[in-house]
């Protein structure tokens, strides 16, 4: 048994992952290469500031995101949590902290994306949101086909506030079970959401390749890539 946790439809379960379950599709993580992206800072590619300095190269980054996305698909590890909310279907939330939608292509219903989706685009002027193959990328800086406005991606970038935080507040003050995978425990406000289910008696379980920062905050830790562990944890809870 790798697990000695057992979980029932009495529980309410929720789920917390960032990029280490992504790399395992081939996603590069968001620091790849020590921070740098073509020799450019993140910061310089991913703040408000930079956008407004620069759109066109913050949309060449994002733009050379989304195409990656078109290579990759979810991996067991996304599978297995998909299997587990399709078990738990009324007991069941997935937080993301990632942007690529894995999660939701696996069949994943039941997630709140933290930091916005590669997959949208929204307005400045007219603030109209796009599905990004809904929209013409050619340009160097794609514009509203309503308003011509300028758009951006519909991502959470460094100085912005997360998407649906109260809601995820109200969902960990209720949370029986917390399961953490492929997190760093290094990114706020996600990270704090260990110690403070912990703190209403949540039970604790992390999986990833090395343990989280805030690992002290976990009741069970199993070390390992996600796409392996995670579907041997799920089914053996689902036994």
């Amino acid at each position: 048994m790798l697990s000695k946790y057992k979980i029932d439809d009495r529980l309410r379960m929720t789920v917390l992952t960032g990029a280490g379950i992504s790399a395992e599709s081939g996603i590069k993580t968001f620091r790849d290469n020590n921070g740098l992206w073509e020799n450019y800072p993140l910061e310089e590619v991913a703040t408000p500031g930079a956008f407004q300095k620069d759109p066109e190269l913050v949309w060449k980054f994002y733009k050379s995101r989304y195409y990656q996305l078109h290579k990759v698909e979810p991996n067991p590890g996304h599978l297995a949590l998909m299997k587990l909310e399709k078990r738990y279907p009324d007991n069941f939330t997935l937080i993301t902290q990632n942007v690529d939608g894995l999660h939701l292509k696996a069949g994943n219903t039941k997630v709140l994306e933290m930091h916005g989706s590669l997959h949208r685009c929204f307005c400045l002027k007219c603030r109209q949101k796009y599905a990004m193959n809904e929209i013409d990328l050619n340009p160097l800086v794609p514009v509203c086909p309503v308003c011509r406005g300028e758009l951006r991606p519909d991502v959470v970038w460094f100085g912005e506030l997360p998407n649906f935080l109260p809601e995820i507040s109200e969902i960990l003050e209720r949370t029986d079970f917390f399961l953490v995978a492929g997190t760093s425990g290094v990114v706020y406000p996600a990270a704090q959401f260990l110690p403070v289910v912990r703190s209403y008696g949540a039970v604790t379980v992390g999986v990833d390749i090395k343990a989280p920062e805030n690992y002290l905050f976990l009741d069970e830790f199993h070390q390992g890539k996600t796409g392996d562990l995670l579907p041997r944890l799920i089914n053996e809870w689902l036994e």
